[in-house]
């Protein structure tokens, strides 16, 4: 794979070593092979692009974790999520295009910087944010540089020094970079480097500011990323039905917390937690059918608003999504492995079919 043409549709599942979700709590052991083999091929099976392998400070290895959902697939695309600091960019240049090279083309790397402090101090890094994003750009400047670079070159930085950087093995094509954040910092780093920038599930008014800061931040160094949207479809045969399914899901995710004795979530870090909490703060429901309270009751820590309805409902909502420039979307459920064959069986064939009318009906 290599990076896609600005209109193409893509669609990015997600994967885990075990069961877990806000209404699973993890149990057993931290990684369940036979599971993690089933969720990667329930993906391919239905008809996804890439999916996700997430990184976070107490988890199994992500780049590990990709190479075992490579080989137990032939033709899914990995969308690694890499946290810079942790590893020198020269050596992560070449372990990425190294994975790329044995999978035929199949890597992308999704760069993260981190938005808790108390995460990151879990593995040692203690910087500001603005020092992070600075730490990240020069990271991607010399990965970069290490993929494509036919000669050793030099790099100094506030961050990394390198002499005669140069790595023998070189991606199959472009690794596509995907990149998020929307504070200030993480803006700027986005314009310079962003294949991809990666937003949550916000309302279509903030979805559509945010693409326009970024295009401007892109624009200055010539470029134009393409943009993901990442939610969670929550699925039924009516719309009735699949509202009831979203308001059981808060109840057990609420349910889950109070076991765990988890109070009210903290006031997040990162700025796209903000947001989201933003547009939770102003009901639970918004546009045609964006479900924000479970979002409110986990903090927004991470991908937590969803999309309700049935498969045609869903696939109309997402297509407003692509209305405002979104060619990536980043699904996955709350039951991760039926909530994947589902979408396979029923959401992305509705807005491929969606799609397909749409051009039927401009060609005419």
């Amino acid at each position: 794979m290599s990076l896609l043409p600005p209109d193409a549709v893509e669609f990015i599942g997600f994967v885990a070593p075990r069961h877990t979700s806000e209404i699973h709590p993890a149990a057993g052991p931290s990684i369940d092979r036979d599971y993690l083999k089933l969720l990667a091929q329930a993906h391919e099976w239905g008809g996804f692009d890439r999916v996700l392998v997430a990184f976070h400070a107490t988890t199994p290895d992500a780049l590990l974790l990709a190479g075992q959902v490579a080989a137990v697939t032939e033709r899914l695309g990995l969308m690694i999520a890499h946290r810079t600091g942790f590893t020198a960019p020269t050596v992560a240049a070449r372990q990425f295009a190294t994975l790329d090279q044995l999978t035929g083309g199949r890597v992308a790397i999704h760069v993260i910087s981190g938005g808790d402090e108390r995460e990151l101090a879990q593995d040692g890094d203690h910087l500001t944010k603005d020092a992070r994003y600075a730490r990240t750009r020069e990271f991607l400047d010399i990965v970069r540089q290490s993929w494509t670079a036919a000669e050793p070159f030099d790099y100094a930085g506030d961050h990394y020094r390198v002499e005669r950087g140069f790595s023998e093995v070189k991606p199959v094509n472009a690794i596509p970079v995907y990149f998020g954040g929307a504070s200030p910092a993480a803006l700027a780093v986005a314009g310079r480097h962003a294949d991809t920038y990666a937003l949550w599930g916000e309302t279509h008014a903030q979805v559509a500011e945010l693409i326009g800061r970024v295009r401007a931040a892109a624009a200055a160094h010539g470029r134009a990323p393409r943009f993901s949207l990442s939610v969670r479809p929550i699925l039924a045969e009516t719309e009735a039905r699949a509202w009831e399914r979203a308001e059981d899901i808060l109840a057990r995710t609420r349910a889950v917390r109070a076991a765990k004795g988890l109070g009210p979530a903290a006031t997040p870090q990162n700025e796209g937690s903000r947001r989201l909490l933003a547009a939770a703060a102003a009901g639970p429901r918004h546009d045609k059918r964006l479900f924000t309270a479970i979002a409110a009751e986990t903090g927004a820590a991470g991908n937590s608003t969803a999309l309700v309805g049935t498969p045609e409902q869903v696939a109309d909502a997402l297509l407003d999504y692509h209305d405002l420039g979104v060619r990536t979307f980043l699904i996955r459920g709350f039951d991760p492995l039926e909530d994947a064959l589902q979408y396979g069986r029923a959401l992305l064939p509705a807005v491929r079919a969606a799609l397909g009318r749409r051009g039927a009906a401009e060609a005419a």
